[in-house]
């Protein structure tokens, strides 16, 4: 249930695998340049509407390393890139997911397992930064509604009866 954020790219890029994997493929000086489009730095690309990449040098990775130190950071009142409304999306939507465990763990029975597993596995398709994670986001909405449902209708068939349940809402 992690999230990928800016602390956890930070550590990805400078905890040492990344450079031995470089050296593994590569011979000789190696000149990286990172592709980044820091929230709180970055504008919107006036074509595409996205955030706009600027590339970075060999500079940028001791800052990097900084910030991948700052990780106990995160959630806190100190976590600058907490307060971004992306952030903000991906803790109520860690929250709603928790809650919905929770709710599968205790009405989990043979007839719905199926449907149970079909539930819980939506967030692995939510990936990526930005506007490509909203794009995920709204797919496993929807994803959400119809296994949802699949969930339901099992755990009523297997119950005989139906359920006067509200819908679950997991818009994120």
């Amino acid at each position: 249930m992690a999230i990928k954020d800016e602390y956890e790219v930070a550590r990805l890029y400078t905890d040492g695998r990344f450079a031995n994997a470089l050296s593994a493929q590569f011979e000789g000086d190696i000149s990286v340049s990172y592709h980044l489009a820091p929230p709180l730095f970055s504008g919107t690309d006036p074509v595409t509407g996205r955030p706009k990449k600027d590339v970075y040098g060999r500079w940028v990775k001791p800052v990097m390393s900084v910030l991948a130190r700052c990780k106990s950071l995160r959630g806190t009142a100190f976590d600058l890139f907490g307060y971004t409304a992306e952030r903000k999306a991906e803790r109520a939507a860690l929250t709603r997911y928790e809650a919905l465990l929770d709710d599968v763990a205790a009405r989990l029975t043979a007839a719905n397992y199926t449907a149970a597993v079909q539930l819980v596995s939506v967030p692995e398709q939510i990936r990526g930064f930005g506007p490509v994670r909203h794009a995920h986001l709204v797919a496993a909405d929807k994803a959400y509604s119809a296994a949802q449902a699949k969930f339901d209708k099992a755990g009523d068939a297997a119950s005989g009866g139906s359920s006067d349940r509200k819908p679950r809402n997991h818009t994120a």
